[in-house]
Order: structure tokens, then C-alpha cells, then sequence
């Protein structure tokens, strides 16, 4: 039998609440080829009864894209993902890592860290209903939780239902005093609590997420687990993902053509417009790109301010790419 990790993406934008839509997702897709793409997190519920145009739609081009749900109820977990392997994602997730109120009020997210019977239940009706990859992200532990014993509960309980991925955010997740901002920068990292699990199990492909904020920090993790996972250092500076490819294929990275790149999502931009969207729908995943560059405050500034304009046009990107000055060396980060 072929393991199901076999064919799993090596390096992948973690799922974003707000940010990573399909607008993100189109736009970060132009930048990689090889990336694994997810969906903000969707509550089962919402799939289940909600619009599921409006919440699962996407583009051919973003895939591999993958779908993260949230819930704690094996059976409507498995009827969402039965809609969203439909929809044609690659993948479905299963969220134990989200720290919100919201979350915690519905009795999943992190809290079911507490709960690893539940959550192999979860997978493993995931898993039984859909022929796509099942997998699983979640934290070390929670609150007073050890997280050697939490995290290895958890993995086995992911293990013994057939999932062969786990990506794990290497922080405690702090469900009482802490906002969900404070939980993505105050616990300690711990890459080497996910070190020890990759250890234990060699079979199980092992992913981190967490603190990773350019390529440079993120890549050399893979000589010790099989994949590494960015999150807000990917969004905030999407430049770094024109890397990715390159450094997954142990290559030097070809130059990304900008002026390319910005008219392909404003012929994009155009199409989103004629069905009744606006371009601040998809201008505003694309304020960091010029990051480092000559110009790119004003970047910025065109399309925060004029493109957040209702009757904001396709053209306006064009505009604010001639602000850039693209011959100029990038300037590395304070």
C-alpha cells in the first residue's frame, strides 16, 4: 500500500483566517509552482449549509490547494469533506491549532488538543469519506499540557486513523489570557519538540509551521522533517515565494518578471470585476510584494488608498507598478 503522504508538497502558505481567500491564493500560485495552498479555515457547519460557492470556490490554477476545516463532530467532518473533495481540492486539513475565542466556543481548534481520541475519530470519518489526502495541524499542547506527551497523543491518535501528515505550529497554543495575535508570538518556539516527533515517527511525513518568516529560515528545517510551512512572513512579503521552487529544487531561483506578474492578476482583477467583485478584493493580498524596492511605499499607498475606491479599476495596478523601480536591488529587511 502507498504511504499517503507520498506525493505531499514539501513546502506550503499555512491557512490564514482572512487572509488566505482565493484571491490570495491565485495571486501567491503566480509566484510558485510547487507550493501547497490552503483555504482559510471553514467550519464544517458553514460547509454543510452556507454557500458553498461563496466558501469552497477556487480557481484550477491554485492547486494544489488545500481545504482546512474546522469542527469536532466526525460525522459532519466527513460530510464536509465529502463536499470539498466535490469542489476538487487536493487535500482536506483538520484544524487542532486555532487558539480563538470563537473556536473555543464551538469546543475545536486547539482545545481539542486536549482530546486526541476525538480527534483520531475526526480523521479517521474524514478519511473514510473522501479518496483525497487526509491531514491534520495542530500545536505541541495546550495551556498547562506537556507538550513531549500532548503532541505524541495527538500524533498517534492521527497515526492509528490513517493519516500519514501532520503539520505542527511548534508553540503552546495559551487558550485563557491570551488573544489569538499574542498566541502566534508569545509561547516559545520549539523546533525541537517537532525534531523529536519526526525521530519517533520516520515513517510519518512531519511539517513546521511557526516563526518562519523568509525562505532563508525556513528551508534549512528540511534537513531534519519533510516539510516546512509560512505563514504571515509569506503574506507580509509574498516576494519570498518566487523562491520557493528554486530552493525546493536545490537551484538558483530564476528572476520572477514583476511587470508580468502584476499584469496577470490585473487581467485577473478585470475578470473578478465583471462578475460584480472589486479590486480591493484581490489588491489587497499585494501591498508587500515590492517589499525592499525603490517605490514600494508608494506601491503600497496606490493601492491601500486608491484601490480600496469602489470604482477602483484593473488599470490602477499598472499605475502603481510604474511607481516601483524594478531595476533597483531589494533592500534586505531592518
Amino acid at each position: 500500500m502507498t504511504p499517503s503522504h507520498v506525493g505531499q508538497p514539501r513546502f506550503a502558505v499555512a491557512p490564514m483566517i482572512d487572509w488566505t481567500d482565493r484571491h490570495c491564493r491565485y495571486f501567491h500560485r503566480q509566484l510558485t509552482a510547487r507550493a501547497l495552498l490552503f483555504t482559510e479555515m471553514v467550519v464544517a457547519d458553514a460547509v454543510i449549509h452556507g454557500d458553498r460557492q461563496r466558501l469552497l470556490g477556487f480557481d484550477a490554477a491554485e492547486h494544489p490547494v488545500a481545504l482546512q476545516l474546522g469542527g469536532s463532530d466526525p460525522a459532519k467532518l466527513a460530510e464536509a469533506a465529502r463536499i470539498g473533495a466535490g469542489f476538487g481540492y487536493d487535500e482536506i486539513n483538520l484544524n487542532v491549532g486555532c487558539p480563538s475565542d470563537r473556536v473555543q466556543s464551538g469546543t475545536f481548534g486547539a482545545c481539542m488538543m486536549r482530546t486526541p481520541e476525538l480527534v483520531g475519530e475526526c480523521l479517521a470519518a474524514m478519511r473514510n469519506a473522501v479518496d483525497v489526502r487526509v491531514t491534520v495541524k495542530c500545536r505541541i499542547g495546550v495551556d498547562d499540557q506537556d507538550p513531549e506527551e500532548a503532541l505524541d497523543r495527538l500524533a498517534d491518535a492521527a497515526v492509528d486513523a490513517g493519516i500519514g501528515t501532520i503539520w505542527v505550529h511548534a508553540r503552546k497554543a495559551w487558550l485563557q489570557g491570551l488573544s489569538p495575535k499574542e498566541n502566534r508570538e508569545i509561547p516559545p518556539l520549539d523546533y525541537d519538540r517537532v525534531y523529536r516527533l519526526k525521530q519517533r515517527l520516520p515513517h510519518v511525513f512531519v511539517g513546521l509551521n511557526g516563526g518562519l518568516a523568509t525562505l532563508t529560515q525556513a528551508v534549512p528545517h528540511l534537513e531534519k522533517l519533510d516539510g516546512v510551512m509560512m505563514g504571515r512572513g509569506a503574506y507580509h512579503t509574498p516576494g519570498e515565494l518566487g523562491g520557493v521552487d528554486a530552493a525546493l529544487a536545490g537551484t538558483e531561483a530564476e528572476p520572477v518578471d514583476w511587470r508580468a506578474l502584476v499584469e496577470t492578476m490585473a487581467d485577473y482583477t478585470g475578470r473578478h470585476i465583471a462578475t460584480g467583485g472589486r479590486l480591493h478584493h484581490v489588491a489587497r493580498h499585494m501591498v508587500g510584494l515590492f517589499a525592499g524596492r525603490p517605490g514600494a511605499r508608494r506601491w503600497r499607498q496606490v493601492l491601500s488608498d486608491a484601490g480600496a475606491r469602489y470604482d477602483a479599476r484593473p488599470e490602477l495596478l499598472l499605475e502603481a507598478l510604474a511607481e516601483v523601480d524594478l531595476a533597483a536591488p531589494v533592500r534586505a529587511a531592518a
